[in-house]
């Protein structure tokens, strides 16, 4: 029988690939999430995305807002609602900072990927960023070709 720290679980990664393409990441931290039961068990599965997520100051705290996991087929009547705001888990030195850097016109505090650590928790890293203009944008997209066609000259 097999111990159960043997077992390897899939490698849980998910992106936010449309933040990496409208903004330009400053810095970067990590944060837990405070989830339920359902959620979790959701996230481990690879139910989730955060397409459209972003995060925000409440009272000192950092909420992210508009994140979808989907409802745990297994749950019965104490699922979870898929869209709510959960609370980021930082220390404040780390909240206080980002509350400060945020002010300044231009910037934001978006999720970048959601992963589960070696302890099975869930993690959020979230991202300072700055918007891109129109014309950085074009550039992204002439590097990401770019680098297509070279990876592609390669195996031939």
């Amino acid at each position: 029988m097999a111990n159960k720290k043997d077992i390897k679980q899939p490698a849980i990664n998910i992106k936010n690939k449309r933040a990496s393409f409208d903004y330009e990441f400053i810095d970067t931290y990590t944060a837990g999430i405070v989830l339920t039961g359902t959620e979790i068990k959701s996230i481990r599965k690879g139910k989730a995305s955060l397409v459209d997520t972003f995060c925000y100051f409440n009272n000192g705290e950092l909420w992210v807002k508009n994140m979808y996991i989907a409802q745990y087929m297994e749950g019965s009547y104490n699922n979870h609602v898929e869209r709510r705001e959960r609370k980021l888990l930082m220390n404040r030195k780390e909240l206080r900072n980002l509350n400060n850097d945020i002010k300044s016109p231009g910037y934001t505090v978006v999720p970048a990927r959601m992963f589960i650590n070696d302890k099975g928790l869930a993690k959020v890293v979230v991202a300072l960023a700055k918007g891109k203009k129109e014309y950085d944008k074009r550039q992204s997209l002439k590097e990401k070709e770019d680098k297509r066609e070279m990876a592609r000259a390669f195996k031939h």
